[in-house]
């Protein structure tokens, strides 16, 4: 196992100074004359503002000193068939003896960023149950190392959180995910289930409850009518399925080709994640600033431009025996108690009653506003749904640390 050290954020001033050169180098397509461009994708005025802004205004020194202000720290963490992977993680331990391990597994397009909310909210400060929350950026993301070798698919992200928590002397431990931390985590209580012994969830992918697999839920959905809230969230699914998901087929297919664009291009990476900054929220009014430090995350990336898409085809072809496709995930996962946190401008917005297909629900919860970036948009929520299910009373007291005195 190798040692922990902190990790300092330091993009090399040349690269600043080439990201600026592309960004006054680059060309812009023309848009059609509609009197709403979004259907179409990223709107031009808002991708060139933007993009101006980026070269000529936007201050990465003063967002990396924002993010070197957090517990960042980097250590090889061992996956077998890939040797060591160097991986960067945040680390916020909360001194307290009763402390909570969480392990915090972002998704796509967001990073280890997304966690930051939640961390003062944790903390134990307020008389509630504190957390040690590590959330690590995976292997393609942040400044964690590049994966080259094929087959780095769910299997081994679940297996690099894992003895990343492990190797922080985390023995057992609670997740929290959504996106493709919804799919990590869920693998990591397939995988790991004497460690993995809780786990809260903001996308809920989930399907219709079936007689043959879940009768008990199956039988209660047959006679159970959908609220209105629950008709507009399976219209939301479709629009998602219908007109917003081209990118994840592109990505699960051919991600070689779409990286020579991210590679070369600022403003094609910019593009490209702006529009899911702005279609995956319920209208968080996101600034300039914020945008940009998301995007740079990917820009400056210890893996490079690119890497980040290449989890959609691994974790869409290589497979294992206890992982045959990634909808196992979506599948039961008993002995894991589960948290589910229901938001209406998520991606795969279900019928409440579908979530039971998933697991052992303890807590859950449902907003009347909220999208796919829950920890970033509702820290509220989620640190609130995360109290709920630990402190004294609830589900899952003492189910980690049995020294807990809350």
């Amino acid at each position: 196992m190798s040692p922990t050290a902190p990790y300092t954020i330091s993009v090399p001033d040349a690269s600043l100074q080439k990201l600026k050169r592309k960004l006054s180098d680059a060309e812009f397509p023309d848009e059609l004359d509609a009197p709403d461009q979004w259907p179409y994708g990223a709107p031009l005025s808002d991708v060139k503002r933007l993009a101006a802004y980026w070269e000529k205004g936007y201050d990465w020194r003063k967002a990396e000193a924002k993010l070197n202000e957090l517990p960042n720290f980097r250590k090889g963490v061992k996956v077998k068939g890939y040797g060591e992977v160097d991986v960067h993680y945040l680390h916020q331990k909360s001194g307290k003896e009763d402390a909570v391990p969480l392990v915090f597994v972002h998704g796509w397009p967001g990073s280890f960023i997304e966690v930051v909310k939640l961390l003062p909210l944790l903390d134990g400060s307020d008389g509630g149950p504190a957390f040690d929350i590590v959330a690590p950026s995976l292997p393609n993301f942040g400044f964690s190392q590049k994966i080259l070798k094929p087959g780095f698919a769910l299997s081994q992200y679940a297996e690099t959180c894992h003895n990343l928590m492990l190797d922080l002397g985390y023995s057992k431990y609670a997740t929290q995910g959504g996106d493709w931390g919804f799919y990590i985590t869920r693998v990591m209580g397939i995988l790991y289930p004497d460690s993995v012994l809780a786990s809260h969830i903001n996308m809920v992918r989930a399907n219709p409850p079936a007689f043959t697999s879940n009768p008990l839920v199956a039988l209660q959905h047959a006679v159970t009518w959908y609220s209105e809230e629950e008709k507009k969230g399976l219209e939301r699914s479709k629009w998602f399925l219908d007109q917003g998901s081209g990118y994840r087929m592109l990505q699960s297919t051919k991600p070689q080709t779409l990286s020579y664009a991210f590679a070369d291009s600022p403003v094609a990476l910019l593009a490209w994640i702006y529009e899911k900054l702005h279609d995956w929220t319920d209208s968080y009014p996101w600034s300039d600033d914020e945008i940009l430090t998301w995007i740079s995350i990917y820009w400056f990336s210890t893996a490079g431009p690119n890497a980040h898409v290449r989890i959609y085809y691994e974790a869409t072809h290589d497979y294992t025996e206890k992982i045959p496709g990634r909808e196992r995930a979506s599948q039961w996962v008993g002995g894991v108690k589960l948290g589910v946190a229901h938001f209406p401008k998520e991606l795969s917005v279900v019928p409440r009653i579908w979530a039971g297909t998933l697991g052992p629900i303890v807590h859950e919860s449902v907003s009347d506003r909220g999208g796919h970036f829950a920890a970033w948009e509702r820290p509220d929520v989620i640190a609130g749904d995360l109290k709920k299910m630990f402190e004294k009373g609830g589900p899952c007291y003492r189910i980690v640390n049995g020294r807990s005195k809350i």
